[in-house]
């Protein structure tokens, strides 16, 4: 599609070469693998892979490309023996499989090349690839065109840091996707973070000065969506939109004017900092562009901790009135918490309990401290000689940070930190407790009144089809939960209808949220046992200053 915008110069010379782009499996019994959400809207898994199809389409015109995600589709032997050449990678979660399709690839004698923050991150690992496309794509995408063109069958190829022109990315390919596959569409706006945070990778791959793309390259990759016949939700992907305020805020109008004048076909999620709520002209923005729901990391209530993991803008502010001054704009608030920092002190449940109520932030997903590769934190522990020697891989072929964190030696003893974790879970996944939240928010979420188009006859029976699942769901599958449900299905509808749909949408996520904290607690109470009778043991620690060196970290458009 040519769409007027500057687009990465390809090597165009030589025959076709029939490229297979395979998206890993992401771990089950995750808290992001919302198997209920997905089966209730009749979708196989919850977003495409953005980065490979942005790969993609940077890859030669005269390339063939295929895409299986193996989250929503099966791999078969004649789909390799197809392919002249397999791209795949990706995240931490999706690191198992990852390893799994290579080794398929390399039995059927396929070249395969990696790419993504996993491989990025510990390259060790991915050592049985053919290449690794290692940082931002588009600054060496070209150099394994070229390569590949002149006959090589192996490489590594490493980008630059945090150079990455991200106004010469193209419109991904979303031709490749099948729409129905998604409970919703990704699209990135701007990479990087201005913040600090210990724990976090995200600095480590995008950089602190967050870049962002122009306001026509979003608006075409929203018109290809809507020319493809896609209607509904859009994530912007960026782990911290506001990262640049200055820019968002002069590309926000420009994204409330194509909204209006296509009717308002899509309704926008993203990731944000909470700093977001002291900005009142912001939010006012993010509410006519038709943002109903944002990420905040809060991660805990503690200022010391705060102070000590380098999130010092979450203790300028009151947590609760800032949450609360964003459902005022009509946006709901889910969250990450995290348990297991050096600087807790005693029992942190009750603290940590108390703030998501007080916030009244329904999906609350509250999880292990993790070192992730290549972070400060990371690299504190290994100078104290606290790390496991496999901590890179915190992934697991069955969980993720919330069943396989606290990969090194703990401050505080491990049990008295699984035990706080167990009683966060137990408590803001009750049932009366979560409900309470969701009706709270529900009440307080003021969400706008938009000219939308005439919604089509297909979707507004696709709509009562899943409404219909999801009674029948919280009805019958769930009896335990049906009065909650119906109280406050009924009580949103009869005093704040405009909400209804933000109401669901968060007592849907409990259908998957009620089973997996379950299975949580259950995974915490094994290890807890394990800790009592004497069965568990630390892994074996790394030595300090031993840890092998990953190359470079920004993200490569693998994602």
């Amino acid at each position: 599609m040519t769409t007027g915008l500057p687009e990465l110069s390809a090597v165009e010379t030589g025959p076709a070469t029939r490229v297979l782009l395979v998206f890993p499996k992401f771990n089950p019994n995750s808290f992001w693998s919302f198997k209920e959400p997905c089966e209730l809207q009749g979708n196989k898994t919850s977003t495409p892979p953005l980065g490979l199809i942005t790969v993609a389409a940077m890859l030669p015109a005269h390339w063939h490309v295929r895409l299986i995600d193996r989250n929503a589709q099966e791999l078969s032997e004649a789909d390799l023996d197809a392919a002249d050449v397999v791209f795949t990678g990706g995240m931490l979660p999706q690191e198992p499989d990852a390893i799994k399709v290579i080794r398929m690839c390399k039995a059927r004698g396929v070249p395969v090349c990696v790419g993504g923050p996993a491989p990025t991150s510990s390259p060790q690992y991915y050592e049985e690839a053919d290449f690794q496309v290692l940082g931002e794509a588009e600054s060496v995408i070209d150099e394994f065109i070229a390569a590949w063109e002149r006959g090589d069958r192996s490489g590594r190829f490493v980008a630059p840091r945090f150079q990455a022109d991200v106004t010469k990315t193209p419109v991904p390919r979303y031709d490749l996707l099948d729409f129905s596959n998604y409970l919703y569409i990704g699209l990135q706006y701007s990479r990087g973070c201005p913040f600090t945070c210990e724990f976090c990778d995200i600095i480590e791959l995008y950089g602190r000065k967050p870049r962002t793309k122009a306001a026509p390259q979003v608006l075409a990759e929203l018109q290809r969506l809507y020319d493809l016949g896609y209607r509904g939700h859009v994530d912007f992907v960026d782990d911290n939109l506001i990262g640049n305020k200055k820019a968002v805020k002069l590309f926000l109008p420009e994204l409330i004017k194509w909204q209006e004048a296509h009717g308002y076909p899509f309704q926008f999620s993203t990731e944000a900092s909470l700093n977001l709520s002291d900005d009142q002209d912001l939010l006012n923005l993010m509410r006519m562009a038709n943002f109903f729901v944002v990420f905040v990391g809060i991660e805990t209530p503690d200022t010391d901790t705060l102070n000590q993991t380098q999130k010092k803008q979450n203790t300028r502010r009151s947590i609760a009135e800032s949450v609360h001054r964003i459902y005022a704009a009509g946006i709901f608030v889910t969250a990450g918490f995290i348990v297991g920092f050096d600087s807790e002190k005693g029992s942190v449940a009750q603290a940590m309990a108390e703030c998501v109520r007080d916030t009244a932030i329904p999906s609350a997903m509250v999880g292990l401290l993790t070192a992730l590769p290549n972070t400060q934190l990371q690299r504190r522990l290994e100078r104290e000689g606290r790390l496991f020697s496999e901590y890179s891989r915190v992934s697991t072929e069955t969980g993720d940070q919330c069943t396989a964190g606290l990969n090194y030696v703990t401050s505080r003893p491990r049990r008295e930190i699984l035990e706080d974790y167990r009683r966060v879970l137990a408590e803001v996944y009750d049932p009366r407790v979560f409900f309470e939240r969701v009706r709270f928010v529900g009440l307080a979420l003021n969400r706008p009144v938009f000219a939308a188009a005439k919604p089509s006859w297909p979707k507004i029976f696709r709509d009562l089809r899943s409404l219909g699942r999801i009674c029948w769901r919280m009805t019958l599958r769930r009896p335990e939960l049906a009065g909650h449900f119906w109280g406050t299905f009924f009580l949103i509808l009869r005093r704040n209808p405009r909400a209804l749909e933000a109401a669901i949408m968060n007592m849907v996520l409990y259908l998957h949220l009620y089973p997996f904290s379950h299975y949580v607690i259950a995974e915490l109470d094994r290890r807890i046992a394990a800790i009592d009778d004497g069965t568990h043991f630390d892994p074996p620690v790394m030595p300090a200053n031993t840890q092998e060196s990953c190359a470079t970290k920004p993200l490569a458009a693998v994602a």
